[in-house]
């Protein structure tokens, strides 16, 4: 239930953000976009919001899981070298 509900948070923000954004280009004086318009402003918010939505839950799953923890850092010149 939890992901429905993440889904629709998703789509909510889109559509609230191309919404704004064709009202503020008309306010500019832009005219009145085509159906074409809308459909290529739709697209590329929504890419956009699911884009950022699914970088930032890598990251935090990164973060939870300590994936960057377990990373090897070779170029961390204060680690012992395995020689020494």
């Amino acid at each position: 239930m939890g992901t429905v509900r993440q889904l629709l948070i998703v789509l909510s923000v889109a559509f609230v953000s191309t919404v704004a954004v064709g009202a503020a280009w008309v306010a500019i004086g832009g005219g009145d976009l085509p159906i074409h318009g809308w459909i290529a402003l739709s697209l590329g918010t929504a890419g956009t919001v699911a884009m950022t939505w699914v970088l930032m839950r890598l990251a935090f799953r990164s973060d939870r899981e300590g994936w960057d923890a377990r990373a090897d850092d070779t170029s961390d010149l204060r680690r012992k070298s395995p020689e020494a």
